[in-house]
C-alpha cells in the first residue's frame, strides 16, 4: 500500500458537487492499493498513520500525532498512486489492484484506521470522480510505502 499523507488545516471531498467528506485540522490521506497488499499492510499502515507525530506541540515541534491532537482523517482511494512511469509517457497502472481486490482492502483499512483513531474517519467513494480540496498545513506531506518498512 502506498499512502500520501498530508497534514491539513481543512480538507473536503466533493462528488457531483455534493460534499462527501469535510474536516478541519487533521490528515488527508490518499491510498494506493496493489494486489500484493494484505492484512499485515493494513494493520501496520493504520497504526503508523494514526501515531505519526507530525502535529506541533506547545513548543512548535512536530511531536504530536493526529490521535493525540484530536484531529480528523479523510481517506481517499487513489489507484493512480500505483502508476509506473518507467516506459514512455503514458503511465501504466498494472500494479494497481482491480476493484474486486482493492475494495475489500480499502474497507478493512478504513475500519483499522477508525479503530486505531478511536472515532470514525471520513472517506471518498471508491472509483468515483472526486474533487479533493485541501489547505496543506506547513506544508507537511509524507509518503509511506508498506513494502519499504526497513
Amino acid at each position: 500500500m502506498l499512502a500520501v499523507i498530508q497534514r491539513v488545516s481543512e480538507a473536503l471531498v466533493e462528488i457531483d458537487k455534493i460534499t462527501k467528506a469535510k474536516i478541519r485540522a487533521g490528515l488527508l490521506v490518499l491510498v494506493g492499493i496493489e494486489d500484493a497488499d494484505g492484512s499485515e499492510d493494513i494493520d501496520w499502515l493504520a497504526a503508523k498513520l494514526v501515531n505519526l507525530r507530525i502535529f506541533n506541540d506547545d513548543q512548535g515541534v512536530m511531536n504530536v500525532s493526529v490521535k493525540d491532537s484530536g484531529g480528523e482523517i479523510i481517506l481517499v482511494s487513489q489507484f493512480t498512486l500505483q502508476a509506473s512511469t518507467k516506459k514512455g509517457n503514458r503511465p501504466s497502472y498494472i500494479k494497481a489492484a482491480r476493484p474486486e481486490i482493492a475494495i475489500p482492502i480499502y474497507e478493512k483499512f478504513i475500519q483499522a484506521v477508525t479503530d486505531q483513531l478511536g472515532k470514525p474517519v471520513q472517506t471518498g467513494s471508491f472509483g468515483a470522480d472526486m474533487k479533493v480540496s485541501l489547505v496543506n498545513d506547513g506544508p507537511v506531506t509524507i509518503v509511506i510505502d508498506t513494502k519499504n518498512r526497513a
